[in-house]
């Protein structure tokens, strides 16, 4: 169980996944770039295929990204610090349910705390969120929900135009049209979900109960969720709500009392990794 958290010592491939990450956030941020230039719409159709197929979750997760940029700020100008985000979240995901797709993560220069996933493994946590956290317990933890919420597809599921996908599954470029707006339309409507009005419920816990028991299975204090959302809770009433957790996620006590009630399946929570002095060397 603890052996995933030996992988952060030599787990070289996450940094250089992080670094090959974080240039193609550079470009999706470049008007001029065709990565940006595809993602606009203007050169998008798709292909009949029987489900969407990972280019396309990835594709849509990358149009979100650029999406979120916009909206809570470019990444946090700190090579070491994207590393070690991304080292804790590869070894967070590989004990998760969906193991065998690539994880981005990506620290936000935000005052808003918040964290959100998009499709494809697209996972983006402000700063802000980030410096509210006590260790390293609770960063796989934060990591963890929005992990659970890529493997169960959860973005994908709540937009009303889930049936875009039926029989057309497949991003390829070429030249826009009817299917170039319908794709235009279902960004939207995933914007809207994941920075306005949040997944619903339902979903929601069953990413805390996932990030518990990925948490566990890393190694790591699975109650460490617990206390990041009582840690929030506290915090609630002098926060910024729009755009944040708070405004996009369940009321904080209900979602505590659904975890607290899941405790006794951990009875060595206590002996897991938690990790502080590691944690507030990184983010410093």
């Amino acid at each position: 169980m603890k052996r995933y958290l030996l992988i952060l010592c030599f787990l070289g491939i996450a940094v250089t996944a992080s670094a090959a990450w974080m240039d193609q956030l550079q470009k999706l941020a470049d008007p001029e770039s065709k990565e940006r230039k595809i993602l606009s719409g203007t050169t998008q159709v798709l292909s009949s295929s029987k489900e969407i197929d990972y280019t396309t979750e990835r594709t849509i997760g990358e149009a979100l990204a650029l999406e979120s940029m916009q909206r809570f700020g470019r990444p946090v100008a700190n090579e070491s610090l994207q590393q070690y985000v991304n080292l804790v979240g590869a070894v967070v995901a590989q004990s998760s349910l969906r193991s065998t797709i690539p994880y981005y993560f990506t620290v936000l220069d935000s005052p808003v705390q918040n964290a959100f996933a998009a499709p494809g493994g697209v996972i983006f946590i402000s700063r802000a969120l980030l410096e509210t956290l006590a260790n390293e317990a609770e960063l796989a933890a934060v990591l963890a929900h929005e992990i659970g919420h890529v493997a169960a597809k959860h973005a994908l599921k709540s937009t009303q135009r889930a049936q875009f996908f039926q029989g057309v599954g497949t991003i390829t470029a070429a030249t826009s049209g009817s299917k170039g707006k319908e794709y235009q339309a279902l960004i939207g409507d995933l914007q809207s979900k994941l920075f306005d009005q949040g997944l619903d419920k339902g979903m929601e816990f069953e990413a805390d109960l996932a990030a518990m028991e990925t948490s566990y299975r890393a190694g790591y204090n699975p109650l460490a969720m617990i206390r990041v959302l009582e840690r929030l809770q506290k915090l609630e009433a002098s926060s910024v709500k729009k755009g944040s957790w708070f405004s996009t996620h369940p009321p904080l006590k209900e979602r505590i009392a659904r975890l607290k009630r899941e405790e006794g399946r951990y009875p060595d929570a206590a002996t897991l990794a938690e990790l502080p002095e590691r944690f507030r060397g990184k983010i410093k």
